[in-house]
């Protein structure tokens, strides 16, 4: 893990999936996409039922990690997909679940 300049031109999201997004292999769906895209962080089960994740990346390489996450893999149902935006100094090396 590095850390980001002022001028990184990065966005880090927290991002949380809601519906049918446990046992359906949304998190190794999302591994495989988020690597498709360039996208780093991470993505986990939340105790709740949901699925939260940490995604970093350029803006265009972020909204397309979102776009899909209003998707998910095919046995998912996404009802909501809610995201912030993280002021974290890190950067992540690659995505991984967590």
């Amino acid at each position: 893990m590095k850390t980001l300049g002022s001028n990184h031109g990065i966005e880090t999201l927290d991002v949380r999936v809601t519906g049918r997004v446990q046992g359906v292999g949304f998190r190794a769906a999302t591994v495989r996409q988020a690597h498709l895209l360039g996208i780093t962080g991470w993505v986990r089960n939340a105790p709740d039922g949901s699925v939260e994740a940490l995604i970093q990346g350029d803006a265009e390489q972020v909204d397309r990690m979102l776009s899909w996450l209003h998707q998910g893999p095919p046995s998912a149902r996404v009802a909501e997909v809610t995201h912030s935006q993280n002021h974290t100094e890190r950067h992540f090396d690659n995505f991984q679940q967590i």
